[in-house]
């Protein structure tokens, strides 16, 4: 297991070699990081088809702004950055799309994890909870994403948004009493 400190190195001179030219420098850039934005995009928006869409677009948007990074922040926290803003951006724009329609009944599409299909209850358990994190307003849903997904800190969580640290503690608390009330509808 690579260390933080030898992982940052690592993606310096990654970075370094992107800017340079090397396209295959990029391409490991995004074999370290595509489940990472995955799970984000995922989190934040479902197992839709636009997840893999805006998951691909996070990494050229990356390859575009990259002489912009300036290595003050880890390159992880760079792109889970452009992760959430992309995301974001997309759920305003379904948002604007969508009501400008009658919308009756639920369009939303899952896929169903058919690799556990032996154990139905997991599948459905997080079907119910991924259908419950959908319905929740998007600056909740991307701090429980980051949080609770994601695996991040409530410092990193707070950084990567640009957000206050007290801001993320009472959305992350807000966003676990509405699933909470949400999940007992389900029981």
């Amino acid at each position: 297991m690579v260390n933080e400190s030898h992982k940052g190195s690592e993606d310096e001179v990654l970075v370094k070699a992107v800017l340079n030219g090397d396209k295959s420098a990029f391409s490991e850039i995004v074999s370290r990081y595509r489940r990472m934005v995955a799970r984000t995009v995922k989190g934040m928006l479902g197992d839709t088809v636009f997840s893999e869409d805006i998951g691909q677009e996070v990494f050229i948007k990356l390859y575009h702004s990259l002489s912009g990074f300036r290595g003050e922040a880890r390159l992880s926290t760079y792109i889970q950055k452009i992760a959430v803003n992309m995301t974001l951006n997309e759920i305003k724009r379904r948002k604007r799309f969508f009501s400008t329609f009658i919308h009756k009944g639920n369009d939303e599409l899952y896929e169903v994890d058919i690799a556990d299909e032996n154990n139905t209850e997991r599948a459905e358990t997080r079907e119910i909870v991924s259908k419950a994190l959908m319905t929740l307003d998007p600056k909740f849903r991307v701090i429980v994403t980051m949080r609770m997904l994601q695996g991040y800190s409530t410092k990193e969580t707070a950084e990567i948004l640009n957000l206050p640290l007290g801001t993320v503690l009472s959305r992350l608390s807000r966003a676990q009493e509405q699933l909470k009330e949400i999940l007992k509808n389900y029981e």
